[in-house]
C-alpha cells in the first residue's frame, strides 16, 4: 500500500500551446520532474520531462519554443489513478522512467506519480565535493586574508549557501578541498553537523587544480557532485543526477548558455563572393558552469598528487571514447569571479530574502 500525494491537477498539466519556459515552471512547481501535456478537457496528449526540456535547449531550441513541437507522435506511458503499487513499479521499471501521469475514470490527468513517491525516504546516492582551495586573486583585496568561499553574501558565506542547497536536495556527505586559509573554513563549519551535513576536509599541500584534489580522496562507490566554491546557483541537483543516469555518462558537465553580440556587421562569403550579411549578430555558446557529476570509474584517470583540471580529465575521457554529457543550467547561476559578480550576488540574495 502507498499514499498517493494528491497533487493539484492544475500544477501537473500544461497545454501544447505553452512553451518550454512554462513547462519548466510547472515542473518546478509540482516537483516531480515531469509535466503532462493535455487538451482543454485535460485528456493526455504527451509528457515532457526536465531532461526533455534541457535536451531541446542543447538542440538549439530556446525557452520560447512551443511544447507541441516536442510531443509529435508521442505515445506517453500512463496509469490509472487507482493502480496498484506493484503495477506502478512495473510500469516505471519496464519503461525505464521515473515518473508517469495518472488518469481518472474519465481519462483526464488527475495526478503524477514518481519513483520517489513509491520509495519514500530514499537517500540520494550522491556525495558532494566543494572546491574551496583557490586564492581568489581577482577579488583582492577582499580575499587577502579570507578564502573566496567564505566571503559573505547577505548574512552567510557563499559556501554556507552552497551547503544549504546540497542539504535541501538530500545530500548529507560533503567533502571540502582546502588550501588557502583553510582554518577560516574549518573554524566556521567544523564537522558540519550544525549545518545538517557531514563534512570531510581534503587538504591540498599545493594547488592541485579543479580535479587533482580528487586523487587525495578514497575512491567512492557512488557518483560525486563537484561544485566550485564560488558558484551561486539554484540548479536542481536531482534533475542533474536523473539526466546523468538517463544518458549513462561517466561525467556530466553543467553548462550555461552565453550570448555574445558581435558589434559589427558580419560578412558571409564563399571565397571572394559575398553571400550574405548579418548585422551585429548574437552568437550563442554553452560555457562550463563549474558543476560536475562524476562516476567512480573516472577516479583511475586522475593522477595522484599532480595539478590536474577538470578540463584535462574531460579531454582524456573523450580520447578514451567515454561519454561526457552536458546539462544545460536554466536556473539561476552566477560565478562570483570578479568584483562586479560579487556585487550582483549581494543584490540577488537580498532580492531572494525580500518578501514579495
Amino acid at each position: 500500500m502507498w499514499n498517493r500525494p494528491n497533487r493539484n491537477p492544475a500544477e501537473c498539466c500544461v497545454s501544447p500551446e505553452s512553451n518550454l519556459r512554462d513547462a519548466l515552471a510547472a515542473i518546478t512547481l509540482n516537483q516531480t520532474g515531469i509535466v503532462a501535456v493535455v487538451d482543454p478537457d485535460r485528456k493526455l496528449l504527451g509528457t515532457l520531462t526536465d531532461g526533455d526540456v534541457r535536451r531541446a535547449l542543447l538542440a538549439g531550441m530556446d525557452l520560447t519554443t512551443t511544447i507541441a513541437l516536442l510531443i509529435k507522435d508521442q505515445k506517453p506511458v500512463c496509469a490509472r489513478l487507482d493502480a496498484e503499487y506493484a503495477t506502478l513499479m512495473a510500469l516505471l521499471h519496464d519503461n525505464n522512467v521515473r515518473q508517469i501521469p495518472l488518469l481518472d475514470a474519465d481519462d483526464r490527468v488527475a495526478d503524477l506519480v514518481t519513483l520517489e513517491d513509491l520509495l519514500p525516504g530514499e537517500v540520494i546516492p550522491l556525495q558532494a565535493v566543494i572546491m574551496a582551495g583557490g586564492f581568489g586573486q581577482r577579488l583582492r583585496p577582499l580575499t587577502e586574508k579570507m578564502p573566496k568561499p567564505m566571503l559573505p553574501v547577505g548574512d552567510k558565506p557563499v559556501m554556507e549557501l552552497i551547503i544549504g542547497q546540497l542539504r535541501e536536495f538530500g545530500i548529507r556527505k560533503v567533502n571540502v578541498t582546502t588550501h588557502y586559509e583553510p582554518e577560516k573554513i574549518h573554524d566556521y563549519f567544523g564537522d558540519g553537523r550544525a549545518f545538517g551535513v557531514d563534512l570531510n576536509y581534503v587538504s591540498e599541500d599545493s594547488p592541485l587544480g579543479t580535479a587533482g584534489a580528487l586523487s587525495l580522496m578514497d575512491e567512492k562507490t557512488e557518483p560525486l557532485l563537484v561544485i566550485n566554491g564560488d558558484i551561486l546557483t539554484q540548479v536542481d541537483f536531482r534533475a542533474m543526477l536523473s539526466f546523468h543516469r538517463e544518458h549513462k555518462a561517466v561525467v556530466t558537465v553543467g553548462v550555461r548558455q552565453y550570448d555574445l553580440q558581435v558589434p559589427y556587421g558580419v560578412i558571409e562569403s564563399d571565397g571572394f563572393a559575398v553571400t550574405g550579411l548579418r548585422e551585429k549578430p548574437v552568437l550563442n555558446f554553452f560555457v562550463n558552469a563549474g558543476i560536475y557529476l562524476l562516476e567512480p570509474a573516472v577516479h583511475q584517470f586522475i593522477p595522484s598528487g599532480q595539478h590536474f583540471d577538470m578540463t584535462d580529465l574531460i579531454k582524456i575521457l573523450l580520447k578514451e571514447g567515454h561519454l561526457v554529457a552536458s546539462f544545460p543550467i536554466v536556473e539561476y547561476w552566477l560565478d562570483i569571479g570578479q568584483h562586479a559578480d560579487y556585487a550582483k550576488a549581494q543584490e540577488d540574495v537580498k532580492a531572494w530574502n525580500t518578501p514579495s
